[in-house]
């Protein structure tokens, strides 16, 4: 056989090859395709004679698609204006052989309309084929060519239907290439088709064809699997999906050219399904069908009672991942919202508790609701604005709720959240109307329990509502320049100071995010008296009352809402104030430890012997040069003194009980001190050594007179207020001594009730230890909120178990449960505590009950998500998974939502613990569990084991991978590693740990629920996906257990093996192409 120059050449590692000839230098033969095709065509051989003889000649072990053997193929037999049926033939014997992969004949089908075809150059080819064209040069429209078009899809419909690869991973990118290719191609056709009914008019052939090119691109796209794989060379290859949606804009404008108005919508729907398949993974299943959704109801509920302080976004985001997690939809999910916030002001205890729970829905909750419309909305659905209007009308069908929040807050409480939402743009004018007017008619009916008595208490969402302002006004006065009259701030502070101005200003701070400014001005104020210069006794005691009010307000304000909205971030350059400095070593807590012996307690003693001494009569304190800041240090020293006389018998109970009353009468801020460090005394000492420290902190406690100190106090402060109203000019001498002791008396009246309720909370734990009583119940007076709310003497696992049954049989969480859940967490630990609870999920054997307990426990967790997540999957998941005395309490449903639970932590974990420090009801707990990991996971490289090789190579060596030949994919890589995530942090730590734990029970021979729980994880993280993210927590799966998963039916699905990868890497798309196509 004569071999003829190659058409063209190209260097393959084997050999040279080329298009016409191969050359393989060891025992190959040079082979010319084009002339091996020709003479099997001259001598007609048959399809099976042609590949009888073609293999013979060529070596075995070697793969036809090196030498675009089905490009050749088809070149040849689509030279003319119809195709060659015995050429043809030949083709379709190498695809159902499978002598030619079905990517390379999808590749040479979309190079057709490419050719250029010079046919006097192949005429001495083919002698007697279409003689008179030997003189003529044909360069030809390969859609022009009907009939050869008709055989390219008649061949497209061999295999198309069943597209597969088992080859490597080069492979089937190959076929993710190629079927992107046929698209463009097919795209093309039916444009073509569309321009020649505008040139030619209508043409029922034309049609025909058209309609043809339709069906295959439709029925091609129309598969899951193949549209999985042309989204995956869309990423592969940007440049080509270009092509794509330009040739979709092509086909777009001239459908107006095709009559037939059937085939036109055909079309249409076949363009939207190409458009579609960017869009895979943001397509989601059906929502579910109750209108109920617990875990949004608990966390309005969580952060409401325990995190006023906290900033908005987060929530805003947290609440968004809820949304998504459980596919809520807008309307139910801002009715739940609500829901939850009116069922807050219901059962809120009176005080300060109802002001926040006040200031939280009629303040933050609105100003939500407006990031939420600002919140890129994955669903695309109807404008947010018309979710909280299709809200509110749900929320006017609850009629009873409604109705027990304005008998509880003395207010139309919907009317006016209508009117803040109003304002914000949320509801528009028309929609606040309507809905006003539909509950003033609800109303009428409404039972009225407004009596005489309470006609004239003014309704707190009014008061908070209008305290807002007030506090940006307090801020603007407090900063003002006050160094040469300072009375002037004691006329505001006296207005904080009166009823519950002081609380309502701080709700209304807290809520709007202004609490730690106003703190600052409290701190700026108590740090003003140190400054001391050549003053008489009237500016030393307006020097001492503002010490003493701001120190009350700060104490105030640490016990509220905590200690972080008062301390400041570290400076070495600036002094720290003092209050910070007693805050932090001398004030009790929640969860804090303080040391007694530290040395802020021991002043010198000569000033200790002062005080004493002075604490020893009732003479009246000199105040004029005293140094307030060094009083509250040297308060504790002097009470220790006290204490050991009493005990070693030098002073009796009445001489103690002098020295306590002499404490309460001077200043408050002094018996705070004193009882604050009897509080950490007191926790050191032993149960048979509390009684004579707890008998002083008694005594202090105790007001001076008792049930009738208001009483007292308002007397006296009456008959002032009637003597300073004879006196017209205030600015006489007698005046402003008369206003002076007017403020004074008011003072001093709330500033006692102030200073009691400070020093019970301060107290009440450690009472709480012993059950002793603190003191008897004064009538009028409010019991602190949520406190001793454990039942004494029942141990504490008896007391989760039975509030959980409570909550579950509710259906919802409380406040007060919430509360109890929190001093739970406390008491028992983060493991204890979700330990506990998975048993209680576990113990559910009905779908329905198991969903309910996810749904509570999830927001239960967010009590410390953080904590109990770590806790979840790195301590109790993988005890129940290599166990397999545990495998049967896997088995479903309570496995599956155990899944459930585990993913919808750590999404939650995972998409917040990078965005700011742990919350004030967080940092209440000890941390230092966190290191518990560094020991479990050591990051050592001596560590034979493969977890720990796979967490210390990417703190210390950068990985880059843009080929899969750049490093061996090892049973460990997962796409974490190619993004070089800091694996020193403990939750990718332990979610790293958790995939190689799921990996390995994959690739283990015995399967079981533990099989079955890996399973509906992954399921579920599927579902929680949101468009355009690959996953988060999914990035730590290796890459070799994506074949494991495919081998499990409910995951061997094309969207799945999409959603499970990381397609933004090449290997990530190496690894879903080789899946998908395996399918």
């Amino acid at each position: 056989m004569q071999v003829s120059p190659p058409d063209c050449v190209q260097v393959h590692r084997c050999g040279i090859v080329g298009m016409g000839c191969v050359f393989i230098p060891t025992r190959m033969k040079v082979v010319n395709l084009k002339q091996a095709i020709l003479q099997a065509w001259k001598e007609r051989w048959s399809d099976y004679q042609w590949a009888v003889n073609i293999k013979r000649n060529f070596p075995k072990g070697a793969t036809w698609d090196y030498l675009n053997f089905a490009e050749a193929l088809m070149e040849q037999a689509m030279i003319g204006p119809s195709p060659n049926p015995l050429i043809l033939s030949y083709l379709k014997y190498a695809i159902s052989s499978q002598m030619v992969s079905y990517s390379s004949v999808l590749t040479a089908i979309s190079k057709v309309n490419g050719w250029l075809i010079n046919v006097t150059a192949a005429s001495h080819l083919l002698e007697d084929f279409h003689s008179f064209l030997n003189q003529h040069v044909f360069q030809f429209d390969g859609f022009s060519r009907e009939l050869c078009v008709k055989s390219l899809l008649e061949i497209m419909d061999m295999f198309c239907h069943r597209l597969n690869c088992h080859g490597k991973a080069e492979e089937c990118i190959g076929l993710c290439r190629a079927l992107l290719g046929v698209v463009v191609w097919l795209l093309q056709g039916c444009a073509f088709y569309c321009d020649q009914l505008r040139e030619l008019g209508p043409s029922a052939s034309t049609e025909a064809i058209l309609r043809a090119c339709q069906e295959r691109l439709h029925g091609l796209i129309s598969s899951t699997k193949n549209k999985a794989l042309v989204h995956i060379a869309r990423l592969e290859d940007p440049g080509s999906w270009g092509n794509v949606e330009e040739t979709m804009i092509a086909v777009t404008d001239g459908l107006c050219n095709v009559p037939n108005e059937t085939l036109r919508t055909s079309i249409e729907e076949t363009l939207a399904l190409v458009k579609s398949i960017p869009l895979m993974l943001s397509a989601q299943s059906e929502p579910p069908a109750h209108a109920s959704f617990p875990s949004v109801h608990a966390f309005i509920m969580l952060e409401g009672t325990m995190n006023l302080t906290g900033e908005t976004q987060p929530l805003v985001e947290q609440l968004m991942m809820i949304k998504r997690m459980q596919r809520i939809p807008g309307p139910l999910f801002v009715l739940e919202i609500w829901k939850a916030c009116f069922t807050g002001l219901i059962e809120s205890p009176e005080g300060t508790e109802e002001l926040k729970w006040t200031a939280f829905t009629f303040l933050k909750i609105p100003q939500v609701l407006l990031r939420l419309k600002k919140y890129p909305q994955g669903d695309k659905g109807q404008d947010f604005t018309e979710d909280v209007n299709i809200a509110f009308q749900y929320l006017l069908k609850l009629t009873p709720l409604l109705d027990k929040a304005d008998q509880r807050c003395n207010c139309d409480c919907l009317g006016m959240l209508l009117q803040e939402c109003n304002k914000l743009g949320l509801l528009s004018d028309s929609n606040t109307e309507a809905l006003t007017s539909k509950r003033n008619e609800d109303r009428e009916f409404a039972p009225r329990l407004k009596t005489a008595e309470n006609a004239n208490i003014q309704p707190n969402p009014g008061l908070i509502l209008r305290a807002e302002p007030t506090v940006t006004n307090i801020l603007k006065t407090v900063d003002a320049d006050h160094s040469k009259s300072p009375e002037g701030l004691l006329g505001v502070l006296g207005h904080m100071l009166s009823g519950k101005s002081l609380d309502l200003l701080l709700a209304a701070a807290a809520a709007t995010g202004k609490l730690k400014s106003f703190a600052r001005k409290f701190i700026k104020l108590n740090e003003f008296p140190k400054h001391i210069s050549g003053e008489g006794s009237k500016s030393a005691s307006v020097r001492a009352q503002l010490f003493d009010i701001s120190f009350l307000m700060l104490c105030h304000v640490v016990q509220t809402y905590g200690s972080e909205v008062i301390l400041s971030d570290p400076s070495p350059s600036v002094e720290t104030p003092f209050f910070e400095t007693w805050l932090q070593t001398c004030m009790p807590e929640e969860g804090k430890t303080l040391n007694p012996d530290h040395p802020c307690f021991r002043p010198e003693p000569g000033k200790v012997e002062s005080l004493v001494t002075l604490l020893n009569n009732s003479s009246e304190m000199k105040l004029v040069q005293v140094k307030w800041h060094e009083i509250c240090l040297s308060t504790p020293a002097a009470i220790l003194e006290v204490l050991n006389a009493w005990e070693n018998g030098v002073l009796s109970v009445e001489a103690v009980q002098k020295i306590t009353d002499n404490i309460k009468g001077k200043v408050c801020s002094m018996a705070i001190c004193a009882v604050a460090w009897l509080v950490a005394h007191v926790r050191m000492l032993g149960r048979d050594e509390r009684e004579k420290p707890q008998t002083m902190i008694r005594q202090l406690v105790t007001p001076l007179y008792a049930e009738n100190t208001m009483q007292f106090y308002n007397e006296r402060y009456k008959n002032t207020r009637r003597v300073s109203s004879h006196y017209c000019y205030p600015q006489s001498s007698v005046g402003r001594r008369l206003s002076l002791a007017f403020f004074v008396l008011s003072h001093t009246a709330f500033s006692v009730v102030i200073m009691s309720s400070i020093m019970e909370h301060m107290c009440a734990d450690v009472f709480q230890q012993t059950g002793a009583m603190l003191r008897s119940p004064i009538e009028g007076q409010e019991p602190i909120a949520y406190r001793n709310l454990l039942p004494p003497k029942e141990p504490i696992h008896h007391s989760l178990s039975k509030q959980f049954q409570v909550v579950l049989r509710k259906g919802w969480v409380d406040s007060r449960a919430l509360h109890l859940f929190e001093s739970l967490l406390n008491m028992g630990g983060v493991f204890w505590f979700t330990n506990n609870l998975i048993k209680e999920l576990l113990k559910e054997t009905r779908q329905e009950w198991a969903t309910r307990v996810v749904e509570l426990l999830y927001s239960i967790f967010c009590l410390d998500m953080q904590q109990i997540t770590l806790t979840l999957l790195g301590t109790i998941l993988p005890n129940l998974l290599t166990d397999s005395a545990h495998w049967h309490n896997l088995a479903d449903p309570p496995g599956k939502a155990l899944a459930k639970l585990s993913v919808w932590c750590a999404l939650s974990s995972y998409s917040s613990h990078h965005k700011g420090p742990f919350s004030a009801r967080q940092r209440k707990r000890q941390r230092e569990d966190i290191e518990d990991y560094n020991s479990l996971f050591p990051l050592d490289d001596t560590q034979p084991s493969k977890l720990m090789r796979l967490l210390s190579s990417n703190e210390d060596e950068p990985v880059a991978l843009s080929s899969p030949g750049d490093r061996s994919m090892s049973s460990s890589l997962s796409p974490s590693q190619l993004h070089t995530v800091n694996m020193r942090d403990p939750l990718n730590r332990v979610l790293a740990n958790l995939f190689l734990l799921f990996s390995s029970i994959l690739g283990s021979k015995m399967a079981g629920p533990h099989t079955q729980f890996v399973q509906s994880f992954l399921e579920e993280c599927v579902e929680c996906l949101e468009q355009g993210s690959r996953g988060s927590i999914l990035q730590f799966m290796p890459f070799t257990m994506v074949s494991e998963l495919v081998k499990l039916p409910a995951l061997a699905k094309p969207r799945v093996v999409l959603a499970i990868t990381d397609l933004n890497l090449p290997l990530g798309r190496r690894v879903a192409a080789k899946a998908i196509s395996a399918l």
